[in-house]
Parts: C-alpha cells; sequence; structure tokens
C-alpha cells in the first residue's frame, strides 16, 4: 500500500514513498497532488496533535476497534465497521472506513470525526481517569463523539451528559500526552 503524508494544515497532500522518509528521497521530490485526486486504496497520514488515544487492550494502533468514524455522523447514526483497505493514519492510530467517501471526508477533517478524549471513555474522563471506550457504546453529542465502557457507565453517563462532558473537559488537559490506559 502507497502512503502518503498529509500536514494537518496542508492544502495538498504529498504523494509517494519518498514524503514517507523511504527511498531515499526527500518530500520534495515527490509528486503532489489534491485530496480529490487520492487513490482511495492508499494509506493517507496525517499529522496530529500527540495526545492518548485508546487502541485496545490488545495493542495495534487502530483506533475506535477498526469502526468507521464518519458513520456515527449519518442519520441512522449507526457504527459501520471500516475496512483496512480505506486506512488514514492520524496521529498514532489508524483509523478504517467503510468507503472511499467516507476516507474522503475524514481527510478533510479529522478533528470533526475523531472521538474525544481519544477514544478513551468519557465517563471515565470525568472522573479523570483513562478507560477503554467501546466503539458500539457511542453517542454524538453537539457534532462531537463520546465513547464509553460499558452499558451500566453509558447509563449513568446519560443521566447527565452535560454535566460529564463539563468534567471530562477540565479533566481531559491534565492527563500526560504519553499516557497509556492500564500503564
Amino acid at each position: 500500500m502507497k502512503k502518503t503524508l498529509l500536514s494537518s494544515a496542508a492544502a495538498t497532500i504529498i504523494f509517494g514513498l519518498a514524503a514517507c522518509g523511504t527511498g531515499g528521497e526527500t518530500a520534495n521530490n515527490a509528486e503532489e497532488t489534491s485530496v480529490a485526486e487520492a487513490s482511495a486504496d492508499e494509506l493517507v497520514v496525517i499529522e496530529a496533535e500527540k495526545r492518548p488515544v485508546f487502541l485496545g487492550v490488545d495493542g495495534g494502533n487502530v483506533a475506535v476497534s477498526g469502526y468507521d468514524v464518519t458513520s456515527y455522523f449519518t442519520d441512522e447514526g449507526t457504527p459501520v465497521l471500516g475496512s483496512e483497505d480505506y486506512s488514514v493514519q492520524y496521529g498514532d492510530a489508524v483509523y478504517h472506513f467503510a468507503s472511499a467517501e467516507n476516507k474522503e471526508k475524514f481527510v478533510a477533517d479529522p478533528a470533526a470525526f475523531v472521538p474525544q478524549y481519544g477514544g478513551h471513555c468519557a465517563w471515565a474522563m470525568s472522573k479523570g481517569n483513562l478507560a477503554p471506550g467501546d466503539a458500539t457504546l457511542a453517542k454524538v453529542v453537539d457534532g462531537k463523539l463520546y465513547l464509553n465502557f460499558n452499558t451500566e457507565v453509558q447509563k449513568d453517563w446519560l443521566s447527565d451528559i452535560p454535566g460529564y462532558i463539563e468534567k471530562s473537559e477540565a479533566a481531559w488537559p491534565t492527563v500526560p500526552d504519553d499516557a497509556v490506559f492500564g500503564a
């Protein structure tokens, strides 16, 4: 799979292995093209602020258990599993998408789709803790995606969403950038 490097502020994508630091070439020698010209099966790499991202208890680098984060923002809001064929690396995490169209939506504005608190449980974050977020226990609130640990936790979180979000927003900046769940 070919890799593409994209700065979060870039208007163009730099294509080719040269952009990823392989092949002995510099990014200046790489071909530049627009997002619209991107190949659907290319791994797009987007620079992101270094923050803790939950990548599952088994390790690896796939975020949100491989679910397509754009699927939460549809009319149905039902999470759909993504495919490795449509992948984007955003920071240290790889996001999978169900289609090239969904991948393009994400590339255009990743921050609009990534889950809050790096995909960790929103309820636990309100307590200042990192806990796994379950991709099937999600809710979009004011255009932002929140995950919860389990159904019991989600039930409590749903009872006071604004209060828990307020507490989580205060706690998230205090989490060290290199924090890892369970460490």
